[in-house]
């Protein structure tokens, strides 16, 4: 792995736990609930943090990120199980992709982003944005929820 691409993804690493500990947390029943409004249920958030970084799995492997990919299994809005499994493989899967970006890769290629192109490695910290945004809209739930959050969570989110 590319020493530029190592650092970003270890530093994504660091943030995975929460989503862990997340997970280690709820009930399938949580998953039902939303705040109201417009809002979409926990289970939905989760299933979209889930295609997001499934996304950037294949982004990996094309250099092109594309959001449009949607998973057809409801079992992802309603099984907390079947989230962490699923997380899981995501993670798998996009680590190995990692592994197979070289130093040319990284010197030659930008990823594409629909209109704009970054630096490989920027699209890890993307990435990591995307996930803080993730916990920032689940800590409004669990604050509305009434659940204890934990403390890294406390001292990372709020």
């Amino acid at each position: 792995m590319n020493p530029d691409i190592k650092q970003f993804w270890d530093l994504n690493r660091m943030y995975t736990p929460l989503r862990d500990e997340l997970m280690a947390s709820l009930s399938d029943k949580d998953l039902a609930f939303s705040p109201g409004g417009e809002n979409p249920t926990l289970g939905e958030l989760c299933r979209e943090i889930g295609e997001t970084q499934y996304a950037y799995v294949q982004s990996f492997k094309t250099f092109k990120i594309d959001f449009s990919y949607r998973v057809n299994d409801d079992a992802y809005l309603t099984s907390v199980d079947k989230l962490k499994a699923w997380y899981a493989e995501l993670d798998q899967q996009l680590e190995a992709e990692l592994e197979t970006i070289n130093d040319g890769d990284v010197a030659n290629i930008m990823m594409d982003r629909g209109g704009y192109e970054v630096p490989l490695h920027i699209s890890l910290d993307i990435l990591r944005e995307a996930l803080l945004i993730f916990y920032g809209k689940v800590s409004v739930y669990l604050k509305a929820m009434g659940m204890e959050r934990t403390q890294m969570w406390r001292d990372w989110i709020a």
